[in-house]
């Protein structure tokens, strides 16, 4: 398991860096090019996609209780102290920009993805930073 999240986690870095690249370009330019804001809607999905995975396996192996909605894996994180309980609660919500870019991108409001872009970028940073420290810890 644990190997397969270090491969996670580099994946995460990875597109978190691209997502960070295309950060640097102006807004206007982010809403109306199709091409990078599609790049910068799939870096961000998959990002996502890579934090509950993780969660989901680490849920999993240590026999937490199971979660029923995608925010609840970020949350039990914060319940048992793999991630702290303030920043769970922050970070929670943006599951659910997970479902919104995988199965409502006709209906997706530019002004949250960007807010993420610009905003809450740094969140997938300080949630690798925990689970590298949660595998550390493991390894004891």
């Amino acid at each position: 398991m644990k190997k397969e999240i270090y491969e996670k986690l580099n994946y995460l870095r990875t597109y978190v860096a691209a997502l960070k690249g295309i950060s640097r370009n102006a807004r206007q330019k982010l809403q109306d090019d199709i091409i990078l804001r599609g790049a910068l809607e799939r870096y961000l999905q998959l990002s996502l996609e890579i934090v509950l995975e993780i969660g989901e396996m680490i849920i999993a192996a240590e026999g937490f209780k199971k979660p029923t909605k995608h925010r609840e894996v970020i949350e039990i994180l914060g319940e048992h102290g793999i991630l702290p309980k303030v920043f769970a609660k922050r970070f929670a919500p943006a599951a659910g920009l997970r479902n919104v870019l995988v199965h409502k991108y006709g209906e997706l409001d530019f002004n949250i993805v960007y807010h993420h872009l610009k905003s809450e970028l740094g969140d997938f940073d300080v949630f690798a930073q925990h689970i590298a420290r949660y595998l550390q810890k493991k390894n004891e």
